[in-house]
């Protein structure tokens, strides 16, 4: 099960607001809040939303819109930074060592991975299937490649 296993979007987006007013108010963070502040730092585009939890709770993203959903966005961050905390797929961390190296930046090489997840998750609801983590490998190494190539 995922770190928010359950949760509803409501609930969701009131943790991200929840933990970036903790953050601004320099009081304690659970561990989870910690890694969503962490994430929420990463992207000052996002900040403004977050820091106002009836924004966060009434965005909606367009459909066929070329403006990105920050929620998703942070929380395939989050979904990366798991997936490397338990090497799950088995050589995930390895391959975001070598990207973080050949980028430069960790940040960069958590999007790097973000875009294989994505398109992984997408392809498995197109086809109505769970996601496929030797496929999720085959982007990401792709992607790596591609990145070497530069």
């Amino acid at each position: 099960m995922t770190v928010f296993g359950g949760y509803t979007r409501e609930q969701l987006r009131q943790s991200y607001a929840d933990a970036w007013r903790k953050q601004l108010a320099r009081a304690p963070l659970t561990p989870l809040e910690s890694m969503i502040a962490d994430v929420i730092k990463l992207h000052p585009e996002y900040q403004p939303m977050v820091a106002k939890p009836q924004a966060a709770a009434d965005f909606e993203s367009a459909a066929g819109s070329p403006a990105e959903n920050p929620f998703l966005h942070m929380g395939l961050h989050l979904a990366v930074r798991e997936q490397l905390s338990i090497d799950r797929p088995p050589g995930i961390r390895e391959l975001q060592r070598e990207v973080a190296t050949r980028l430069g930046d960790p940040h960069g090489a958590e999007h790097t991975l973000m875009e294989a997840l994505a398109e992984t998750l997408w392809e498995a609801q197109r086809a109505g299937r769970p996601p496929d983590e030797a496929r999720y490998l085959e982007l990401a190494r792709h992607r790596v490649r591609a990145i070497a190539g530069r």
